[in-house]
């Protein structure tokens, strides 16, 4: 997400606390927010698709491969 718009997400979060928002302000936060929240659950995703553990024979399991490709298939079925 650019740094823009988390920018323009706080200056809507100071401005409701301080004086409150119009509607279109209100709609304007919550498709940002939707946005962020998006753009962090991919990041999260792709971090823990990098994961790899060494089991005690020594093998190396990615669990990206392992877990993450069966869930994203299942999302595009």
């Amino acid at each position: 997400m650019k740094e823009e718009k988390i920018k323009r997400i706080n200056e809507l979060y100071h401005k409701s606390k301080a004086e409150g928002l119009t509607e279109a302000e209100k709609k304007e936060q919550k498709i940002l927010r939707q946005e962020y929240i998006e753009a962090f659950r991919e990041n999260l995703r792709g971090q823990l698709n990098q994961i790899s553990i060494k089991e005690k024979d020594g093998t190396i399991i990615n669990l990206g491969e392992k877990y993450g490709k069966k869930r994203n298939q299942k999302k595009g079925s």
